[in-house]
């Protein structure tokens, strides 16, 4: 009887309306029972990447012994030990046996280190039983249940999202995207749009950048997206090394020619008249004098050398012919976001008054000696912000949010602002989230609140300050901040701002717009809210960019030298 968990159905769960979707899955926005839900944990399996079956110690240690060469030394070894040749079938059972553990010991460690990355703390996650919200083991998730997400949270299953306020998710895990998606409720009509257009889903492994949003799960386990990247993994064969098929060759050649030569030396020796037996003992031992015992003892000896000399690099080799393997490697493959990047954007470039300045995290200028354009910048991109940056113990920045937004907070503290004095003394009055239509991002502060972080600029009154996309935001500019103060928007500040944000972003930068708008005493919120993305001051341009590693170019450099091309393969959507 077939124990196989049953599956749901392949549905295009994104052409779904969320009515139709809760229908299908017959569930409500209260959630499932528990009676239900545990129904269904027994039906379709826990949620879960599930490896397939672990190899056992015997097959270990079969893969060591299995090889032509080794069969050939066993063999060997019984003949010997049938001529009466104790010595001889002591000292090549000895090297089997040397041979046979030093791969299993090898692999058997190897094969319990992946096991233990793969135990981690089963997180919990808010769902929705029997119309509370409770929480559960991601692992006890089932399709139809109804499960919150914040900012922060990894996605725990394949969700039809039910309600979006603002949610942006970071799906970098599964598409190699390195910017987060802006999700909403609507059903996506075209049957075979791709993951990353699918935005009214969220998919298992992808992290909630900002905002909030409530899901509906509809696949769990290896039916989730990732869990089919799984299954792909999982299901390719393997094949012996170079090396390993050299060996099995070499082995395979020395068998025979030992036959050869055992049936040639017999066939002499009974034309020369000796008896049956001498002539057997005769052609057994040029037989086995044939193989050369000590081969497959050396070439494990030195793959398990080579396999240590990596771990103490920290890669962890889980089979030792993989050494051999690495050593003829010709072409590298690598993913780009998080692999050759650091997946974390960072501000590097401010541009205002068409003037350029480099920020660089290990030695940026202090605010009081920016201009007063980028000064008003750096305190914009920490007012106008969802995200948040704390001090852990040592005093190094932990930040929290939407990528975007963590990098301009970044470039403010690097700058020596204190990002949480800042938002304390400047809090917001009003403001306008992000929205993708928009593209844009507004907040209201009191101005002599802003005028104590950046003295002798703002008065009495309120300040709007505003990012987005660059062409949004030049439409709705009538001035420009310059070393002398607002200067008006004429055609030659336009023509210049386009070129500045052409050129970065020709040179692999998101480009952002930073402005602001003043409101005298006495404006009403409801009016400053209305008027606070029109009539803009534009301070400037920030350029961001996805940083590589630092070890990247010496360590494409060092490929290069060694005759290895490297291709960048990236999922950026």
């Amino acid at each position: 009887m077939s124990d196989t968990k049953p599956v749901v159905p392949t549905v295009r769960w994104h052409q779904f309306d969320v009515e139709d979707a809760l229908v299908e899955l017959t569930t409500s926005l209260g959630g499932l029972t528990n009676d239900e839900a545990h129904r269904r944990l027994s039906e379709f399996g826990p949620n879960e990447i599930t490896e397939s079956a672990s190899i056992s110690k015997l097959r270990l240690i079969w893969a060591q012994i299995s090889s032509v060469m080794v069969l050939i030394l066993i063999g060997a070894a019984a003949l010997s030990l049938a001529l009466g040749k104790l010595l001889e079938a002591g000292a090549i059972a000895a090297i089997v046996v040397l041979f046979a553990a030093l791969g299993f010991v090898q692999e058997y460690r190897a094969e319990q280190a992946i096991a233990a990355l793969r135990r981690m703390s089963v997180p919990l996650v808010r769902t929705r039983r029997d119309g509370r919200v409770v929480e559960v083991p991601s692992a006890e998730l089932v399709p139809g249940d109804v499960v919150t997400l914040d900012a922060g949270a990894i996605v725990p299953a394949d969700l039809r999202l039910l309600e979006a306020a603002s949610l942006r998710v970071e799906e970098a895990a599964l598409t190699g995207e390195s910017e987060p998606v802006d999700k909403q409720t609507d059903a996506v009509e075209a049957a075979e749009t791709a993951l990353g257009d699918r935005r009214c889903m969220a998919y298992s492994g992808t992290q909630v950048a900002a905002g909030r949003g409530v899901g509906l799960v509809v696949a769990t386990g290896m039916q989730t997206e990732l869990g089919k990247i799984a299954t792909l993994l999982q299901d390719v064969g393997r094949e012996d090394t170079p090396l390993q098929q050299r060996l099995d060759r070499v082995g395979k050649q020395l068998a025979a020619a030992g036959v050869i030569v055992a049936a040639l030396v017999a066939f002499m020796g009974a034309l020369a008249g000796e008896t049956a037996a001498d002539l057997a003992l005769t052609a057994i031992s040029v037989a086995v004098a044939v193989i050369p015992e000590g081969l497959p003892a050396v070439v494990t000896f030195t793959l398990a050398l080579g396999a240590q000399r990596m771990l103490r690099r920290q890669a962890l080799i889980r089979r030792l012919p993989a050494v051999e393997t690495l050593g003829s490697v010709t072409v590298i493959c690598t993913d780009k976001t998080g692999t050759l990047t650091q997946n974390l954007m960072t501000a590097t470039t401010f541009d205002v008054a068409g003037r350029t300045i480099d920020l660089n995290s290990e030695a940026t200028q202090p605010i009081v000696d920016l201009p007063v354009a980028a000064q008003l910048m750096a305190v914009a991109g920490v007012l106008c912000n969802d995200g948040h940056l704390e001090l852990d113990a040592q005093g190094t920045p932990v930040l929290t949010g939407e990528p975007t937004e963590t990098a301009l907070l970044r470039a403010a503290h690097d700058a020596g602002l204190d990002t949480t004095a800042t938002c304390t003394v400047a809090p917001r009055i009003g403001e306008l989230p992000f929205d993708s239509t928009r593209k844009r991002m507004s907040t209201i502060h009191d101005s002599s609140a802003v005028d104590v972080i950046v003295p002798g600029i703002l008065r009495d009154g309120h300040v709007a300050f505003v990012k987005g996309a660059v062409d949004g935001l030049v439409d709705r500019t009538t001035a420009v901040w310059t070393d002398g103060g607002p200067q008006p928007f004429g055609e030659g500040w336009r023509n210049s701002v386009v070129a500045a944000n052409d050129r970065m972003a020709s040179n692999g930068m998101r480009v952002l717009a930073v402005a602001m708008r003043t409101f005298a005493p006495g404006t009403t919120t409801d009016d400053m809210v209305a008027g606070a993305e029109s009539d803009l001051t534009l301070l400037g341009l920030v350029g961001i960019i996805d940083p590589p590693r630092p070890e990247v170019r010496p360590a494409v450099a060092q490929c290069r030298s060694a005759g290895i091309r490297s291709v960048m393969i990236t999922g950026d959507h």
